[in-house]
């Protein structure tokens, strides 16, 4: 008589539409927040002239793949796919980073002040939102966002807001952010 097959491992449970939001929404952030600093990078770190603004991005984007990598994680942990437009935000990412870098450091800062403004507030509501039903998850947001909040402020004390046409691009930027949350949310 042949043996019974073994069940193997349970599958995992799929998390609540508004979890499976906030987790895709957040991973597709942080990889945006990579692929921005990238482009940046790949423009300051060409000439000696701009090693140091290319170092300090260096540092934010280490920061970012921390948290890019925590997402990873919790995407697998929750069972939740991440956004389809994973393609387009890399693309998009590392083209506005380019850009900003070939307009100058201060109005690559001008763009890391925009981001992080949009991240931080994001995270702020989530951790309001997620404290009393997931607390830990609660905690990693509100540790993440202390990261956002000092790679802006770095980014205003290094003159993000004398950026040529800063209340353009930092409109421009803002409006693009909102829209990619509202996008990956379901997409």
């Amino acid at each position: 008589m042949p043996r019974p097959a073994s069940p193997g491992p349970a599958p995992k449970k799929s998390a609540a539409p508004r979890l499976a939001e906030i987790l895709r929404v957040d991973h597709a952030g942080e990889y945006g927040a990579v692929a921005i600093y990238k482009g940046q990078q790949a423009v300051f770190g060409r000439r000696a002239k701009t090693r140091a603004i290319a170092e300090q991005l260096k540092h934010m984007e280490e920061e970012e793949q921390h948290h890019l990598d925590a997402f990873d994680d919790l995407l697998n942990e929750h069972n939740v796919r991440p956004t389809a437009m994973t393609p387009i935000w890399n693309a998009a990412g590392f083209g506005l980073g380019v850009v900003t870098a070939l307009m100058g450091e201060k109005a690559a800062h001008a763009c890391t002040e925009a981001v992080e403004n949009v991240i931080e507030q994001h995270y702020g509501d989530q951790v309001e939102e997620l404290k009393d039903s997931e607390p830990e998850m609660a905690a990693i947001f509100a540790k993440f966002r202390e990261d956002e909040l000092n790679h802006r402020d770095i980014a205003v004390e290094n003159g993000a807001q004398d950026a040529p046409g800063y209340a353009v691009l930092s409109k421009v930027i803002t409006a693009g952010c909102k829209a990619a949350i509202k996008i990956t949310e379901k997409i």
